[in-house]
């Protein structure tokens, strides 16, 4: 048994930013993120103020996953909530493709989504990651433009997708979110 069923999910912290590296560079050898975006990225995401959610999921003492979002702030000026979250990478070990850990990761990022009280949810995923698509459209995400070149140094394109109301779109019981497990830089 793996993925899904055996994976640990928890937050990710400073100390498994060697691991996350590694895996980074397997999965986005042309793209992938330096040691310097995740130290930033981990520096936002605890205390009163972070505007970051970020985990990982272990099995058997290994790293086989993570995911993380940004939000646009956890209140606005005026005290309301965060208006959009943003994800902005979940990637899964090849071996853990097809297991459903990709659709607990996302699940995660969502349930982050909605405790800060975004009312949307938007990633970019590359037009040729047609596993890391139907994962995300399972979810309820929608095709709302494309960014040519978005990748680089391929020169790929992305697709922008949107969420409504992440915390409708989320339900851990429903066979219908068993989706299969996905790689993909938001």
């Amino acid at each position: 048994m793996t993925g899904c069923e055996t994976a640990v999910l928890r937050e990710m912290r400073w100390w498994d930013i060697d691991s996350v590296l590694e895996l980074e560079r397997d999965l986005f050898p042309e793209d992938a993120w330096s040691r310097g975006m995740f130290w930033s990225e981990l520096a936002h995401a605890r205390g009163p103020g972070a505007t970051r959610r970020y985990y990982v999921a272990e099995e058997d003492g290994r790293l086989v996953g993570y995911a993380g979002l940004t939000t646009s702030g956890a209140e606005s000026d005026e005290g309301g909530p965060a208006a959009c979250a943003d994800i902005q990478t979940i990637a899964v070990t090849r071996d853990h493709w097809g297991t459903g850990l990709g659709s607990r990761l996302l699940t995660e990022l969502l349930h982050a989504a909605t405790a800060f009280e975004c009312t949307e949810v938007m990633l970019e995923c590359r037009v040729d990651n047609v596993r890391a698509q139907k994962l995300y459209e399972r979810f309820g995400f929608e095709i709302i433009g494309v960014r040519p070149g978005y990748y680089q140094p391929g020169n790929v394109d992305a697709l922008v997708m949107r969420l409504t109301d992440p915390s409708t779109s989320v339900n851990p019981g429903n066979p219908g979110n068993a989706v299969q497990g996905t790689e993909t830089h938001g």
